[in-house]
Order: structure tokens, then C-alpha cells, then sequence
């Protein structure tokens, strides 16, 4: 009898120790950003943002593999600092925004790809069409503690795509299909208070 319950016990204590490994985060839109670039005419680079990025990370730094990634970005905030160049960008002759408000990204695995770095491999839906890619991850740095006593850690990662795959197809003669995506996020542990992510 004994033996059982130090059987069970253990069974326990490891349960316990991996749930332990898991941190949750949310991602602070107050200091994350998701950027792009895209060529003009062959000649030049023009770069934009869109101004609201959210969404939920579970991390496991023990096993990597165990945590996920989702992230919602506000398509109806794009900017590249052109008013009449960001209307038509909302419009649908490219991510229709009346139709299409948002761009989400939802992981499916995360490896381990060197040093500090992680390749997770998802589903990106821009303009209602889901496509698997690929972001190469810097990161995520070492846990800190805020002045608010709040955990925070951040993380920046790029893809490439071809915005053709997703049914983007205004302006061929003018804007290039290739487009680079930069995410620059900060995560602030989901334990640590709401004002927290007021910071500055």
C-alpha cells in the first residue's frame, strides 16, 4: 500500500512540476508593432505598420515544443503614413477591411532553430485566405520584472510572403508581390495586473 502511494505521489509531483513549466503571456500592444515592406516600381522600398497588434502566448521554456502562439492583428489600422495611399490599402482592390478586419496567425510548431532563436511554423489568414508559413524567432529574451512587479519578456520574428497566395492582387504594374513581415512584440505575464500594460 505503501508503494502505491509513493507511486501516485510521484505521479503527481510530475504533473505538477510540468504544468509548472508553462507560463502564459499576452501580448502588450502598447509595445509591439507588426510591420512590412514592400517594393515600388522595382526601385525603391515603401514600409508600413498596422497600429494594433493582441493576442496570447503559451511559453514552456523547458520543452519549447509544448507552447503556442496566437496573435490577431487590426488589418483596419494599417499605415504608411500616405491618408490616400492607406485608404486604398483598406479598400478592395487589397486587404478589404469591411470584409477582412483582421489578420490572424495561429502556431502549430515551434522548434528550437539555434541560440536564442525558435522556428515556428503556422497558419497566417490575410484577406479571408489561410496559408501555412514559417517566422524566424529572435528570442524570446530572458524573463524581467517591470517597475509594476509584472513579468515581461519580447521576442521579434520575420516571414516572407507572396501576397498573391492570399488573393491580394491590386496595383501588379506598380507594387511588388513579395512581402516582407517584421513582428516586434513585447509579453506581459496574464497574472500580472491590467495597468501593467499601461506603461510607457
Amino acid at each position: 500500500m505503501r508503494c502505491f502511494v509513493l507511486v501516485l505521489y510521484a505521479a503527481f509531483a510530475l504533473a505538477n512540476s510540468s504544468a509548472a513549466q508553462i507560463q502564459t503571456f499576452r501580448i502588450d500592444p502598447n509595445h509591439s508593432s507588426a510591420a512590412f515592406a514592400v517594393r515600388h516600381l522595382g526601385i525603391s522600398t515603401v514600409r508600413g505598420d498596422f497600429e494594433k497588434v493582441s493576442g496570447d502566448v503559451s511559453y514552456d521554456p523547458a520543452d519549447v515544443g509544448k507552447s503556442s502562439i496566437e496573435a490577431t492583428i487590426d488589418a483596419t489600422t494599417v499605415n504608411t503614413r500616405i491618408e490616400a495611399r492607406d485608404k486604398d490599402l483598406r479598400s478592395p482592390h487589397f486587404f478589404d477591411v469591411e470584409k477582412y478586419p483582421v489578420i490572424t496567425f495561429k502556431s502549430k510548431r515551434i522548434e528550437v532553430a539555434g541560440a536564442g532563436k525558435l522556428r515556428v511554423t503556422g497558419d497566417l489568414t490575410i484577406h479571408g485566405v489561410m496559408k501555412e508559413v514559417v517566422l524566424d524567432v529572435d528570442g524570446p529574451t530572458p524573463a524581467i520584472k517591470d517597475p509594476s512587479g509584472a513579468t515581461r519578456m519580447g521576442a521579434a520574428a520575420t516571414t516572407k510572403i507572396d501576397r498573391r497566395d492570399f488573393g491580394i492582387n491590386g496595383a501588379t504594374a506598380t507594387v511588388g508581390d513579395e512581402v516582407q513581415i517584421t513582428l516586434d512584440v513585447e509579453l506581459i505575464s496574464s497574472s500580472s495586473p491590467p495597468k501593467a500594460a499601461q506603461l510607457k
